[in-house]
């Protein structure tokens, strides 16, 4: 098939892309939100094309993936008139927790008949009211980076963006506490001004912006996991570090309960239980090893890549049909 999507997610994409397809992402000359093209800083296959609005018009598509509202109208514009869901099968893929009233979230393609709505966890699927629209849960998949975890280095690893904007909902103000017990290194976009902003020392504190190749490695040698997140989608780094063999010290929101199992970390909603488990971490090497392994068998059981590519292979050849 040729399936159009637009590069709104790297990590998610890159799983995605690794099917038998060939993937039609926009390109734009600024490689803006609507035109970033293929990504700089993933690995895709060659089987991942850019073309322009203009080369759209005449491209033959049998299937596209909307991501975000707007890119109804983008894709009619820039496909000659074709409209997804009537002229060409379609789906919509929602990436994320709703936001504003929850749990009364109606959910932008709530009661239509002509797209069937796909999210990436039974969370998000829970509490998005999608009405009468079809609804489906493919979980996420991960590209295996391979069990790279050392945990040489005494420190929890975080991953997020926009720490300082987000706030409560990654978990931002329970940051002090924890580094208590776990001194942090924060990795993301905009993350440099975390440390003042939470009055935090450097060495408590370090931020670094990496690239995903060298980032992955840099997770593998923190001794453990922190996912302080209360409101938002299955962070894919989660379950790379998962991958990598790292275990998990994670707030019990949102989809980590069911991603993280027994015996792959610490789990709850009391972030004095999160510290004391990042200090028996600290403290116990090799039990920290232990239960990474165990995370990395779960995670290769529930989200690798064979098990995705299925489940997406399927709805896309019954969409199509």
């Amino acid at each position: 098939m040729n399936i159009l999507l637009w590069h709104v997610h790297g990590s998610w994409t890159t799983a995605f892309v690794q099917g038998p397809h060939t993937y039609l992402v926009p390109v734009t000359p600024d490689r803006g939100p609507d035109g970033l093209g293929r990504a700089r800083t993933f690995d895709w296959p060659a089987t991942v094309r850019e073309v322009t609005p203009q080369e759209l018009a005449s491209e033959p598509v049998d299937v596209v993936v909307l991501q975000r509202p707007h890119e109804w109208r983008l894709a009619e514009q820039w496909l000659g008139g074709r409209r997804p869901g009537r002229d060409l099968p379609a789906v919509y893929l929602e990436h994320n927790t709703p936001a504003g009233e929850v749990p009364r979230s109606r959910h932008p393609v709530a009661d239509r008949d002509d797209v069937t709505l796909v999210h990436v966890t039974h969370f998000n699927r829970l509490f998005w009211d999608s009405g009468s629209t079809r609804a489906e849960v493919i979980e996420h998949g991960i590209v295996d980076p391979g069990h790279r975890y050392t945990g040489r280095l005494p420190r929890a690893a975080v991953v997020v963006n926009d720490p300082v904007r987000r706030g409560r909902f990654t978990g931002t103000d329970l940051l002090p506490a924890l580094a208590e017990a776990a001194p942090l290194d924060v990795f993301g976009m905009r993350t440099d001004a975390l440390a003042a902003h939470l009055g935090l020392s450097s060495d408590r504190c370090r931020t670094q912006e990496l690239p995903q190749a060298r980032l992955l490695g840099a997770l593998a040698e923190r001794r453990l996991y922190l996912h302080p997140v209360r409101w938002t989608s299955l962070g894919l780094s989660l379950l790379e570090a998962m991958h990598l063999g790292m275990p998990v010290v994670a707030l019990a929101t949102t989809e980590a309960v069911e991603a993280v199992p027994p015996g792959a970390g610490t789990l709850s909603t009391r972030p004095e239980e999160l510290a004391r488990a990042a200090r028996h971490y600290l403290d116990e090497p090799e039990a920290a090893r232990e239960d990474g392994t165990r995370a990395r068998r779960a995670a290769l059981g529930r989200y690798g890549l064979p098990r995705f590519l299925s489940d997406w292979e399927r709805l896309l050849t019954e969409v199509r049909s």
